[in-house]
């Protein structure tokens, strides 16, 4: 789609969490070289599944952590350890909103259950 003399890219990608890539599969899909994961799982931002880089395989989370990072750091030059941080808030967040949609569940409409 273009705007102006901007071309928009959009990068649709649904994943189950079961899905597995490789190291190479998430690079590819992250459009970034092996040791830029690698920094990733170096830091803690992604759990590969696998003790060495060369049989590591990522479920589709991973994909979405590691996507989230990058664009942290390209967009607004948040560096990894922020990054990290950053995706930390927001899987606190994911939390509580379920913990939250669950008490209303429990007593919709209901304040004082």
């Amino acid at each position: 789609m273009k705007t102006g003399n901007r071309l928009l890219q959009f990068d649709i990608c649904i994943l189950e969490e079961q899905t597995q890539l490789t190291l190479n599969d998430l690079c590819c899909a992250c459009s970034v070289p092996t040791e830029q994961i690698i920094e990733l799982v170096d830091i803690g931002i992604l759990e590969p599944i696998g003790s060495e880089p060369d049989h590591w395989n990522f479920d589709g989370i991973s994909l979405n952590r590691a996507r989230i990072a990058l664009r942290l750091q390209r967009d607004i030059g948040i560096d990894l350890v922020g990054a990290a941080l950053a995706l930390e808030l927001l899987d606190e967040i994911k939390l509580l909103r379920a913990r939250l949609r669950a008490v209303d569940a429990e007593c919709p409409g209901d304040n004082f259950c």
